[in-house]
């Protein structure tokens, strides 16, 4: 449980860095854009406007960009206080370019919400709030502008302040709804990013523990001849010193110690040659009971139900993803369990399946709908154990890996807590080597 409030700690809600590459390239192609919808407006149509100052304000974006990307390396990433000074940069000259050409009845107008979309998709919500309010104030500017939309010379194309406000709601809505779906997305996408990480490390964990023995071995070997030398040497002074009482006892203790130690030694070096194939080779009821050794001391009834035949139960290998796995959920269980948590394995020609069931108050149809998802808790208490739900994120990924379906459940009477059903082919149990 340390570890799960450990990772999420590490891998929650992190700050969100835009990078200065991925902005420069987007206000060259708004440069780009700008200019040539200027040049057509005024070359091609021949409508009047203010060409020179709209030729200025697209120059200082170019200068601008320009700058940036003289001054840092494209790989910079932008601190979020210098990312909403940029995007309020591109906010403030696209609003200057329309106020100048029509306001609202410029039919680029929308384009102002850009910024605010690129804010709530990849920076903190606090800023891109900030750069919301501020396009609204741009916006509401907008519509009381005294110039002109470019037309025909001769025609003055002025539309109705009741379309205006029309035009000034559907930018606002427009420009909420997108900056939402970006940040929900992006929010998400962050999330499974980082819990995926957090499975990655979990795995390598369990991996690096399983290969404690060999390690153990190796330094066993390794301690062999100095141990071997201190051995002799404590015989040499116990027969030279023969009847001194001052240093009898010590040397008979610092001998015995020593033959001790090469003891222990030659069992580690013994194990793996002698019991490996033990270790790694386990049939379904001893893993089960490998995963369920742990949590007995808890204070919560464990019960192991066996509803079929061991003498034909699967024999798999030491899989440390399913082991994880499964021991996160038994936690989970434990965790919210009034009294008891029932653990059932069943298993046929085709199908393994093992069944966590506690007595607790079971899953809230709201959790029921999106459980699994990274940072979504698993229960009705919202913050007991944990409460971030990366845990049983992290197992529900393991388990699926080695070939798992899980199912999350209530049980059918009231009060009667939640059940975790976990079913593999049965070939995928006997050949788990291979994950």
């Amino acid at each position: 449980m340390e570890l799960m409030m450990d990772l999420a700690a590490q891998f929650g809600p992190s700050s969100r860095r835009l990078r200065l590459e991925t902005l420069v390239k987007l206000r060259w192609v708004a440069v780009a854009g700008q200019g040539l919808t200027v040049m057509v407006v005024a070359f091609w149509f021949q409508f009047p406007l203010p060409l020179l100052t709209c030729l200025a304000l697209i120059g200082a974006l170019a200068a601008a960009n320009a700058l940036l990307s003289v001054a840092f390396p494209a790989t910079y990433r932008l601190e979020p206080g210098a990312a909403f000074a940029v995007l309020a940069l591109d906010l403030f000259q696209m609003g200057a370019l329309l106020f100048i050409t029509g306001g609202l009845s410029n039919p680029f107008a929308p384009l102002i919400s850009i910024p605010v979309i690129i804010s709530f998709a990849s920076q903190p919500r606090l800023y891109s709030v900030a750069l919301f309010a501020t396009a609204l104030v741009f916006i509401t500017i907008l519509f009381f502008t005294p110039f002109p939309l470019p037309w025909f010379p001769g025609e003055d194309l002025r539309m109705h302040s009741v379309m205006q406000m029309g035009i000034w709601c559907s930018i606002v809505s427009m420009m909420a709804f997108a900056a939402f779906y970006a940040y929900r997305v992006s929010q998400e996408a962050t999330l499974l990013a980082d819990a995926l990480t957090a499975t990655e490390l979990i795995l390598q964990r369990e991996k690096h523990l399983s290969q404690l023995d060999g390690l153990a071995a190796a330094a066993a070997h390794e301690l062999g001849t100095p141990l071997a030398t201190i051995s002799v040497v404590a015989k040499e002074m116990e027969r030279e010193l023969g009847d001194d009482e001052r240093f009898r006892e010590d040397v008979q203790l610092l001998r015995s110690q020593s033959e001790r130690c090469r003891d222990i030694l030659k069992r580690l070096t013994t194990l793996p040659s002698e019991s490996e194939e033990h270790m790694r080779v386990l049939p379904l009821s001893s893993m089960i009971e490998e995963v369920m050794a742990p949590h007995r001391e808890f204070g919560i009834e464990l019960e192991l139900v066996e509803a079929s035949n061991r003498g034909r139960e699967p024999v798999g290998t030491r899989n440390a993803a399913i082991m994880y796995g499964l021991g996160n959920l038994l936690e989970n269980a434990i965790d919210y369990a009034r009294q008891k948590v029932t653990v059932t394995v069943s298993h046929d020609d085709h199908h393994v399946v093992v069944i966590i069931a506690d007595d607790g108050e079971g899953f809230s149809q709201g959790v029921l709908q999106r459980i699994g998802e990274p940072y979504v808790t698993s229960r009705q208490r919202d913050m007991r154990a944990g409460g971030l739900g990366l845990g049983l994120f992290i197992a529900k990924t393991l388990l699926e890996r080695s070939g798992a379906t899980l199912r999350f459940e209530n049980g059918e009477a009231r009060e009667s807590g939640a059940r975790v059903i976990v079913t593999w082919p049965r070939e995928y149990m006997e050949a788990s080597a291979a994950t």
